[in-house]
């Protein structure tokens, strides 16, 4: 069993940044770090969206072309954390995020359908004012 949660969300005006965070509790199987991330987004009124992926390691990271230069995923193995980075926040980037694990099958691999995870948190607000 994996236990996500999120932290870091909140108000912040249009041109600003915010920092998520996802710590994970991993009960059995593989640690942490065998694990493929994920970030999702879903606004009210609209399918869960792909934000960002990183592979086990954090060689491999995947982004939406609609955060691509302006959001950075990273992960801590150490920490069992994986952090998003969000800068130059637009209105149209409001959503609750939410963080997937993928559990481990092979290879160092990141994911970008949310079918393809197995675990979620329960999400963070995020809300960018014009």
């Amino acid at each position: 069993q994996v236990h996500l949660v999120e932290s870091g969300g909140g108000l912040v005006q249009a041109g600003g940044s915010l920092n998520l965070s996802c710590t994970a509790s991993i009960s059995s199987g593989r640690s942490f770090e065998s694990w493929a991330m994920g970030w999702f987004r879903q606004a009210p009124g609209k399918e869960r969206e792909f934000v960002a992926a990183i592979s086990w390691s954090g060689t491999y990271t995947y982004y939406a072309d609609s955060v691509k230069g302006r959001y950075i995923i990273s992960r801590d193995n150490t920490k069992n954390t994986v952090s998003l980075h969000m800068n130059s926040l637009k209105p149209a980037d409001s959503a609750v995020y939410y963080c997937g694990a993928r559990r481990p099958v092979g290879g160092d691999d990141y994911y970008y359908r949310h079918q393809e995870y197995d675990y979620w948190g329960q999400g963070t607000q995020v809300t960018v004012s014009s």
